[in-house]
This record gives C-alpha cells, sequence and structure tokens, in this order.
C-alpha cells in the first residue's frame, strides 16, 4: 500500500522533531510547514534543512496566512499537528483552528492528528483549576474537528518519560534527585511513562490505520505503567543509592498551589490529577484503541533502559 504523504506542523518542537523522525524512519513523504516567523531562529533553521537532508520536503507558509495553509495542506494526506503548548495555551488553540479551517476548506485531508499527547481531555471535565483551561480547550478543538467532519485520531501519550520519570517526578527539575525524593501520597498510584521517541512511532503508525480512525489511541506499554514507588525504586537500583523519602499528603500537595504563578498551579493540579487521583489508569479501554497492541512490532523504550542515560 502506497504510503501517505504527511505534513508535519510544530516539527521543530519537543514531540514534532521526532513525529518528523518517524514519519522519515516509516518511508513516508515527509513535509515539515516552515514558517516565515522562524525569524533569527538559528536552531530551528539547522533543524528544518537538516530534516530536509534526510528526504523531508519544507514547505513554507504562516498560520495567519490562510491561503497558503491551504495551498500546504492541500499537498499531502494527513495533518500532524504538534504545535507547542507550552507557552499561551488560547494562542494554541487559536493556531490550531486555523489549520482546521485550513484543512475543511481543501478538503482532501484522510487523517488529522491534533496536538494533544498527553491525557485524554474527555476524561478531565472534573479537573481543577486553572489547569482545566488546558482541557476544555483541547475539547473545544475536538468538536470544531468533528463538527467539520474531518477524519481524525487522538493520541493519548501520557506523561513523556524525561518529563515525569527520569527525574522521579520531581516537579522543577528534569533531573534525578541526589539526597531527598517527594513522594506523592503513599506513592502506590500507577502512573504511564512513555519514551518521547515512541511517542513519534505509535503516532506514525497510526496514520494509514484504519483501525484507529475517528478513535483515541492510548499509549499504554505494559512496562511502563508504574507506581511512584516503583520508579524511585528503579532509579536506586541503576544509582546504587537509597534515597531519603518524604511523603506529601494530598492536602498538603494541593496547598502548594498558593501563591505561585499561573503555570506552576497548572502543573500541581495536573500531578494531582496523575499521581494522587490516578486519571491515566483508572478507566478501561479496548483492545483496539492501544498502541502496543495494534502494533506488537514497535520495540517500546521500558523505563529502565531509558533512566539509564542518567547514571
Amino acid at each position: 500500500m502506497e504510503k501517505s504523504r504527511v505534513l508535519v506542523v510544530g516539527g521543530t518542537g519537543y514531540i514534532g522533531r521526532r513525529i518528523v523522525k518517524a514519519s522519515l524512519a516509516q518511508g513516508h513523504p515527509t513535509f515539515v510547514l516552515m514558517r516565515p516567523e522562524i525569524g533569527l531562529d538559528v536552531d530551528k533553521l539547522q533543524m528544518l534543512l537538516s530534516f530536509k537532508a534526510q528526504g523531508a520536503r519544507l514547505v513554507e507558509a504562516s498560520l495567519d496566512d490562510h491561503a497558503g495553509l491551504v495551498a500546504a495542506v492541500a499537498q499531502v494526506d494527513v495533518v500532524v499537528s504538534a504545535i507547542s503548548g507550552v507557552h499561551l495555551r488560547s494562542h494554541n488553540l487559536l493556531l490550531q483552528h486555523k489549520l482546521v479551517e485550513a484543512i475543511k476548506e481543501a478538503g482532501n485531508v484522510k487523517r488529522f492528528i491534533p496536538s494533544e499527547f498527553g491525557m485524554d481531555p474527555s476524561r478531565m471535565g472534573h479537573a481543577l483549576e486553572p489547569g482545566k483551561v488546558t482541557f476544555d480547550e483541547k475539547m473545544e478543538l475536538r468538536r470544531a474537528i468533528e463538527e467539520a467532519k474531518i477524519p481524525h485520531t487522538y493520541i493519548s501519550a501520557n506523561c513523556f518519560a524525561a518529563y515525569f520519570c527520569a527525574n522521579l517526578a520531581q516537579m522543577r527539575t528534569v533531573l534525578p534527585p541526589k539526597e531527598i525524593v517527594q513522594v506523592y501520597g503513599d506513592g502506590n498510584v500507577k502512573v504511564i511513562f512513555v519514551d518521547e521517541d515512541d511517542v513519534g512511532t505509535y503516532t506514525i503508525k497510526s496514520v494509514d490505520d484504519p483501525r484507529t480512525l475517528n478513535k483515541t489511541i492510548y499509549l499504554r506499554p505494559n512496562e511502563n505503567i508504574l507506581t511512584h514507588n516503583e520508579v524511585i525504586a528503579k532509579w536506586e537500583k541503576l544509582s546504587g543509592k537509597v534515597l531519603q523519602k518524604i511523603h506529601i499528603p494530598a492536602d498538603k500537595f494541593l496547598a502548594s498551589m498558593k501563591d505561585v504563578d499561573f503555570g506552576t498551579q497548572v502543573g500541581i493540579g495536573h500531578f494531582y490529577h496523575i499521581f494522587y487521583e490516578g486519571c491515566l489508569t483508572n478507566f478501561d479501554i479496548k483492545d483496539d484503541e492501544e498502541a502496543t497492541l495494534l502494533y506488537p512490532e514497535v520495540q517500546y523504550t521500558n523505563m529502565d533502559e531509558y533512566m539509564k542515560r542518567y547514571v
């Protein structure tokens, strides 16, 4: 079967670059949107040029130029958005709505994967403020996609390993702690960790798969469904050092939301849902919605291997 032509929007981002890599590796004609707003960002330009050297085609268009965006979309079969949500959430939402409008007008796209890649927003209607807005905006975009009858797949990738596992889930750091580790509650809530390169691989695997059409696909690598205590124990075994553990009860953790900046408040809320509530694992899914069962040929990275690079 002929591979779909894939356009990646946000291809220089944290997950976007991995999606580009996976698309090229899996033999798809790969297009990467090059936005003129790149300005003087030499690092991003060099990354784009490296994609080009590997066989990707750079397509110049601004998300603020509707006609140019429609022309870019018209060249491909699949659009994957990996627009970063690190900055202003509402800005991310606006850009993705512009992309939806372009896809709707072009009328040729067989699959659209919006920028989600985290918790399933359809299960987060109860989320704490102020972080609830991040899920509400994703649901708003989903409604726009579905109302436009755009074929789609939503990817729920759970916790990126570098941000949640390698640092033993400690906030405000990406390195493992050296002496003391904070443990959320009793540390026995199951959490799902996924290698970021695997996110790219599974995302691209789904684009031509009729089984994933108009569905949410969950990344649940069985070996990477771990409690906080299990993650800490893995690190202690790898490093040969036992850490002092300080257990943080839920009320104390939530109280830390007071008098901190907006971004930290959002992070605390998300951590609460993940590590205290178990929002990633407290529901069942069907076999045809789980990526590792759909694609058993993919050798995903387990967290023992992932954390070795930090020793």
